[in-house]
């Protein structure tokens, strides 16, 4: 007997798309549960906890963002929002509610499936005594150095933090205020113009073809995302 796939949360107020969604994530190998309500969907997501989460920010109870932030307060489950809403503003807050990506709807089914499984991937917390390679890059972090190609690549020490950050953080998009809160405290959370500087010349000593950048992807308007 076939075992199940990894369990996935699906919460979403319609019926028509709770079907379309187990439907395609079934195909693509997912056990499926799922959960009308914010309040149904954070009692289901702790009496079963599954290892991906599909949530509607639309929801009739909780709303969305009000479940993630109380589903943060004590799981770190991945949560991928998937909405109508396709205004930055709204994006932004989901991201810094918790949200580990963001999709709009109407959707496709292989873009869907892939961020899915590149969350998966994405390992949420590194041994910092090892290396991790990626590509053509190896990252040391406790040594806080990065070698591209076998070269040891010099980083300054604010670039090697954001590169860090999007590392741990890889297939996630990190929103602009997450990046500026974390690396230079609350009172920075508006200069988004360090962060363009810093990325600028962290694919110009990463990137192959920094202007077509393969691993430091720009998420206009929200923030960065580094992919394998």
């Amino acid at each position: 007997m076939k075992s199940p796939g990894p369990l996935i949360l699906v919460v979403d107020d319609e019926p028509a798309m709770r079907r379309l969604l187990r439907h395609t994530l079934e195909a693509d190998g997912y056990a499926v549960t799922e959960a009308e309500t914010g309040r149904l969907g954070l009692a289901q997501a702790a009496t079963r906890p599954p290892e991906l989460v599909v949530l509607d920010l639309g929801l009739p109870d909780l709303g969305g963002l009000e479940m993630l932030r109380q589903l943060r307060e004590w799981s770190d489950v991945p949560v991928l929002v998937l909405t109508v809403l396709t205004g930055e503003g709204d994006k932004v807050a989901a991201l810094d509610a918790g949200a580990d990506d963001y999709v709009t709807k109407p959707f496709g089914a292989a873009e869907l499936t892939a961020r899915l499984r590149a969350l998966r991937r994405r390992v949420r917390a590194e041994d910092e005594s090892v290396r991790l390679t990626i590509g053509a890059m190896e990252i040391d972090f406790a040594m806080r150095q990065v070698w591209r190609g076998g070269v040891l690549v010099k980083l300054t020490a604010r670039e090697y933090d954001i590169f860090r950050m999007l590392v741990m953080n890889r297939g996630k998009v990190v929103t602009h205020r997450q990046l500026l809160r974390e690396l230079w405290g609350p009172a920075e959370t508006a200069h988004t113009h360090y962060l363009r500087l810093h990325m600028t010349h962290l694919r110009q000593k990463l990137e192959d073809d920094p202007a077509h950048p393969r691993h430091l992807k720009t998420e206009w308007g929200v923030g960065f995302r580094f992919v394998e």
